[in-house]
């Protein structure tokens, strides 16, 4: 996992995110990312119906189906998002958790 100390200055998980979706459209992957809204309360909210709570960050397409969770520093798995990574495994499902500092392995995966 990341440490602060490795991220560039000021690298948000909204910024990190968008670097690995663009890197992946450049390789021909389909790429879809359900981004919050403010809902009437003032609070961040994606729009999303059944178990969508904890799903993962981005789900992209080519050959193959690969799901990415994206987060930054310290960041961990929450309960929802740790049940998502186990039914994606136990389907066959592709599904990584990146970090910045596992820019190696996103290129790997995605060229």
């Amino acid at each position: 996992m990341a440490d602060e100390d490795d991220l560039p200055r000021g690298q948000s998980e909204a910024s990190f995110l968008t670097t690995v979706l663009q890197f992946a459209k450049v390789y021909g992957w389909r790429t879809a990312h359900f981004r919050p809204g403010m809902n009437r309360r003032g609070e961040w909210q994606t729009a999303v119906g059944g178990d969508g709570k904890g799903f993962f960050d981005i789900v992209l397409v080519r050959e193959r189906l690969v799901v990415v969770e994206t987060k930054v520093g310290r960041n961990k798995l929450t309960v929802d998002q740790e049940a998502w990574l186990e039914a994606y495994k136990r389907a066959g499902v592709e599904c990584y958790v990146w970090w910045p500092t596992d820019w190696d392995e996103i290129e790997n995966v995605l060229t």
